[in-house]
């Protein structure tokens, strides 16, 4: 039972803080639906989707309503697209616009899981999806695409590392015309999980159950007012101590949104991902949390080291609150979401290599983040290269989600509206390094993938 105390700091973090339920995401499994003819398997994967996550929307609304917590989005995330495509053939865009169609008959935010795992190679279905991308992300709107291209087990595979900087350069120019949208809604991973409900990375994994409830909680703004109102002299340790406390409430609100959610829909509950997701608005920002801490601007020497503390104190407070913890789980770090960002980046104490530091402690990878349109295919596929790197090495999960900013230069600004915000384009080293990302092959796994 929750006392009038505990009631009453909750309103005020919604009020106040902007804490939120930045998704219910229900996973569905579409291997029942694979079909030699490829026209029967989308009627398959539309009248399954649709059967099982029309409710959705309706069941989140009830849930804001009852405990007066926003739900921002809701989302439906699919078996990777390209094992469908193996078993049929055809036009995987076929796919790509049936999912978007189900998606805006179910009223649903984003739909994810045009999706491809070719780590160690690729299987009937890969290469035809991952050509298909730029135009399938630029015929739909809702339709969200990740490839994985690493994992600490099986090494990086540098011949879908080359296509994936090709292959996120054209969605950007065949969007050209909406800020190119198309490249935000591409993430390229090593060690993708297979129960995230975050977009644009989720997809359903093959060992998951038949339907499950993903939620991913949110509250940086939670976390940095209860930062703000501890002693100006408190410790490291202390403020980590109040980070584990903080992750602890806003972790127990999405373990009651869940295991409500699962049962009103009938299907079962997955997971909680515990990540501090900021959004555009004022207060609600990764970065305010580190400068709350103690520094200048994000960026300053010590932001690596701060995050890694928010980091691990996030995980450690959220796993006292409940028992299925999963996904992504820690801080995210996406500069157009993120006014603190934001403004690092403008006044440059924020540029890629620090960012890229900064991944090897936080949640994910470099993340919406506008490079200038005249990047080179290859040095995009060299930024995808370091980053997956950081993963495979570290066991852990990175991602890259960047957008060539067409026509821009540095300095200039790609409006994305929304939870997406705006995106500075940052000034970025372009090098050539052709002959290495030309060579092809896989960069073997690391020593410590032998663990059995």
């Amino acid at each position: 039972m929750l006392s009038n105390e505990e009631i009453f700091e909750t309103i005020d973090m919604i009020n106040k803080d902007n804490l939120d339920i930045r998704t219910i995401t229900m996973g569905i499994s579409l291997i029942d639906c694979m079909d030699s003819d490829i026209d029967k398997s989308c009627e398959k994967v539309y009248k399954k989707i649709f059967d099982k996550a029309q409710n959705l929307v309706k069941v989140g609304k009830m849930l804001e309503k009852t405990y007066g917590i926003p739900i921002v989005n809701k989302r439906v995330s699919v078996t990777p697209i390209s094992l469908l495509v193996g078993a049929s053939g055809g036009d995987p865009v076929k796919y790509a616009k049936v999912l978007d169609k189900v998606a805006n008959d179910i009223g649903i935010d984003f739909i994810g899981g045009y999706s491809a795992m070719v780590q160690k190679g690729f299987s009937a279905g890969d290469k035809e999806l991952i050509n298909s991308i730029p135009l399938a992300l630029s015929q739909t709107n809702k339709l969200c695409s990740s490839i994985n291209v690493g994992s600490t087990k099986t090494g990086i595979n540098m011949d879908a590392v080359k296509m994936m900087g090709k292959i996120v350069k054209d969605t950007a120019i065949a969007t050209k015309d909406n800020n190119c949208i198309g490249a935000g809604k591409l993430v390229v991973f090593c060690n993708a999980v297979d129960d995230n409900p975050f977009m644009a990375g989720a997809f359903h994994g093959i060992g998951e159950a038949d339907t499950v409830i993903n939620v991913g909680v949110s509250g940086p703004g939670v976390v940095r007012a209860a930062i703000k109102r501890a002693p100006q002299n408190a410790s490291v340790s202390e403020i980590a101590d109040i980070i584990k406390k903080t992750a602890f409430k806003i972790t127990r609100m999405g373990q009651l949104i869940g295991s409500k959610a699962s049962e009103m829909l009938g299907v079962e509950f997955g997971i909680v991902d515990l990540s501090l997701a900021p959004t555009p608005a004022v207060g609600d920002s990764v970065a305010e949390i580190l400068e709350e801490i103690g520094l200048k601007s994000c960026g300053a020497y010590g932001t690596t080291a701060a995050l890694a503390m928010l980091n691990d104190a996030v995980k450690k407070g959220g796993l006292m609150a409940c028992n299925r913890v999963g996904g992504l789980s820690g801080a995210f770090i996406p500069v157009s979401e993120d006014q603190g960002m934001i403004r690092a980046v403008t006044k440059g104490t924020l540029n890629l290599e620090k960012l890229e530091a900064m991944t090897c402690v936080c949640s994910v990878g470099l993340d919406m983040i506008a490079i200038p349109g005249e990047t080179s295919p290859e040095v995009i596929s060299g930024i995808i290269a370091d980053e997956a790197a950081i993963g495979m090495v570290n066991q852990k999960t990175t991602a890259v989600r960047i957008i060539p900013a067409i026509g821009k230069n540095p300095g200039e600004t790609l409006e994305f509206g929304g939870l997406l915000g705006h995106a500075p384009v940052l000034n970025i080293n372009q090098t050539s390094n052709d002959v290495f990302i030309n060579r092809g092959g896989y960069i073997p796994a690391p020593l410590q993938s032998l663990k059995n």
